[in-house]
């Protein structure tokens, strides 16, 4: 079976990724939950975007997660090491939603869960393009794609929140 076969079988609830805390973020933990995944980076201009992903968790933390990937795809403006972004974070924003270890989102060695997330031939919904840093992906309940947000997007606006009503 083909990689890409094998990709089709899966759901977002069917993936594990190392966390930034060593620990493993079972996405089958979040059967149940909206999942809204984003690609961050330490030294964006949206890196603001970390503190309204905090509140946006806090207000809804019982019916969404938030899973961050940092990722150094767009201007090395995520160079740092997984302790190092670890530490910003906490630091900085104060992040206590689940943060994956530093991943590829784009290019040739793209993160398998970045690849379901893009592709319709893997995820069932539509193809999205991953622009720059803080593109979000939420899905609902059932861990299905429902909508793709580019980094303009502020993570509490109406366009992501009239989903969590």
């Amino acid at each position: 079976m083909t990689a890409a076969a094998l990709l089709l079988l899966k759901g977002i609830h069917d993936f594990k990724v190392p966390g930034l805390d060593g620990s493993d973020i079972d996405f089958s933990r979040f059967k149940g939950k909206k999942i809204l995944i984003v690609n961050t980076a330490s030294k964006c201009g949206y890196t603001r975007q970390y503190d309204d992903l905090q509140k946006l968790y806090e207000a809804h933390k019982d019916k969404l997660v938030i899973v961050g990937f940092p990722a150094n795809n767009f201007g090395g403006q995520e160079p740092g090491s997984n302790q190092e972004i670890k530490e910003f974070c906490k630091k900085n924003y104060g992040v206590t939603f689940p943060m994956a270890e530093k991943v590829s989102v784009k290019g040739d060695d793209t993160h398998p869960l970045f690849q379901w997330l893009t592709r319709k031939e893997l995820n069932g919904v539509m193809d999205a393009e991953i622009k720059w840093n803080f593109t979000k992906f939420l899905l609902d309940e059932n861990g299905k794609l429902i909508a793709v947000f580019p980094s303009r997007v502020e993570p509490g606006s109406e366009e992501i929140t009239r989903y969590l009503h």
